[in-house]
């Protein structure tokens, strides 16, 4: 029996098999649970095709984040399928080009609104539509993917303004949804080499400075530490603990030049 056993948990930003939402997708099957993934857009067709390669193959639900209608028909499929929800993974961000292009300057409002929209109030849209599903589950965890917001980093520029908003409107989120007995968390994840990772200019100067630096060292192509971390957090293991961000990143957070 997994820590997630009978657990009914919806899993967004699998796109490939080197997501991180893949590697906690597999993870909580592993682990007992009945997993729905989401997919949108172009992307949709390659998270139906990656969803094969899990143990058992789930349902994918087009969501676009930005859509209310979309919002709509998750609620409504996932209450037709099973009435409730235990846990739900938030892993999704995007930017364009111009917020992560040269300097701060590059981009225009239209464009940081847009990575704005999709990378950080799209948690609360989220936990918004399915919010009614989680309460039926009696007690339920949301948890959100992070990049530590606390510095500027090279070549991340908006996406960084992004993860800024995703902290406090977890906080605020965590607040408000409390009394609901629904814990909201996120993960402070060090860099791992995904699709999204490609899209950052900067993201090779952390390859071996990460390593280097972190007391427990760190592998960009592993994402293994990252997804218990968050199948512990959709689990009943942390069951005060709300508003949150841990650091999953090899210490490296901790520790100055």
């Amino acid at each position: 029996m997994g820590i997630l056993n009978d657990k009914k948990i919806l899993i967004t930003g699998v796109l490939n098999d080197q997501s991180l939402a893949f590697g906690a997708a597999k993870l909580a099957q592993i682990e007992g649970a009945e997993i729905l993934l989401t997919g949108v857009g172009r992307g949709l067709s390659i998270t139906q095709r990656t969803a094969r390669k899990l143990p058992q193959v789930p349902e994918v639900i087009e969501l676009d984040v930005a859509d209310p209608q979309h919002l709509e028909n998750l609620r409504n499929r996932i209450s037709q399928k099973w009435g409730r929800l235990d846990g739900v993974l938030h892993s999704i961000g995007f930017a364009p080009s111009a917020c992560l292009e040269g300097d701060i300057f590059n981009a225009s409002w239209p464009d940081v609104s847009v990575a704005i929209q999709i990378s950080s109030y799209s948690l609360k849209a989220v936990v918004e539509a399915v919010l009614p599903l989680l309460r039926a589950a009696g007690t339920s965890s949301v948890v959100g993917l992070d990049f530590d917001a606390s510095l500027a980093w090279p070549g991340y520029n908006w996406m960084g303004v992004a993860k800024a908003a995703l902290e406090s409107i977890s906080r605020y989120v965590a607040r408000d949804v409390g009394k609901d007995r629904v814990r909201v968390n996120l993960i402070s994840a060090g860099p791992v080499k995904t699709i999204a990772a490609k899209s950052v200019s900067g993201f090779s100067a952390f390859d071996t400075v990460w390593n280097d630096r972190a007391p427990l060292g760190w592998n960009v192509s592993d994402s293994q530490a990252v997804a218990k971390a968050i199948v512990a957090f959709l689990s009943d293991w942390f069951p005060s603990t709300t508003g949150e961000i841990i650091h999953v990143d090899g210490g490296y957070h901790a520790v100055g030049a």
